[in-house]
């Protein structure tokens, strides 16, 4: 029970790696604030069933109005916010050429802006306790080129800098701030990739590119990551890291035999 008694606001929770934080958090003791962009019904879903007082919330993270609302709302319910989870994003394509300027600003605004709405909502309260714990969710697409991905890659990109630039503002107010580097991680979103037969030669490239031979992790890998870095045990000097829990999708060209 390495978070009991502590909270934790994690946007994005309400599905996929961001839903596996809230329940591998749950389950070292800690209280969730579990935030949807919209669907409340499924946020509170997952309160209910983690349970430790946990609340559902919706947020608009694009709307830095909604998002002070939020944390105030949150600490007024929670009493304090000792651990941030920006595990919200979006990620469609942008070829050079043929890029939607909704899908570029809907990228910058919800991957990089929304991260920083919420953080700057958070660390006031962070800097007047002398403590806390952010940690951003990147992507493997923010330190390896994926192609007709431009702006999501550059997106995950400027998350690893600006962690690493927050790290450096922040650690003398006991704050940490690190992020994670997912690579192909099973969630709903992925599913019809994973399952459907016709996408099945695409599956078969990608796994001759993982040098552990499996595509996909697990969100409670992810999730496993995050209580690494949200313990007062392990994560106790790690500032301005980024850990990239990809199958060894980074590493290099891998092709097997």
């Amino acid at each position: 029970m390495e978070l009991r008694n502590r909270v934790a606001l994690i946007i994005g929770g309400s599905g996929g790696i961001g839903e596996a934080i809230a329940r591998k958090f749950a389950s070292e003791g800690a209280t969730c604030a579990i935030v949807a962009s919209s669907n409340i019904r499924n946020a509170n879903k997952i309160a209910r069933e983690i349970k430790r007082k946990s609340k559902g919330y919706t947020c608009d993270i694009t709307k830095p109005a909604e998002v002070n609302k939020l944390v105030a709302k949150v600490l007024k319910n929670h009493g304090k916010i000792d651990i941030l989870v920006n595990s919200a994003g979006i990620f469609v394509p942008t070829p050079a050429g043929g890029t939607k300027t909704s899908d570029l600003n809907k990228m910058i605004d919800v991957n990089l802006k929304g991260t920083l709405h919420v953080i700057n909502a958070v660390v006031p309260h962070m800097k007047e306790r002398k403590r806390g714990n952010i940690i951003n969710m990147a992507s493997v697409a923010g330190v390896r080129a994926l192609p007709l991905y431009g702006v999501y890659c550059a997106s995950k990109a400027a998350i690893v800098m600006l962690t690493k630039v927050l790290a450096t503002e922040l650690s003398r107010d006991g704050i940490h701030v690190n992020s994670i580097s997912p690579g192909n991680t099973e969630s709903p979103m992925n599913d019809y990739v994973r399952n459907d037969p016709e996408y099945k030669p695409i599956l078969d490239f990608m796994e001759k590119l993982t040098p552990s031979g499996r595509t996909y992790s697990k969100a409670e890998e992810q999730a496993e990551m995050a209580m690494f870095l949200a313990s007062p045990k392990t994560g106790k000097a790690i500032y301005g890291a980024n850990f990239v829990v990809d199958e060894g999708f980074a590493a290099g060209l891998f092709v097997a035999e």
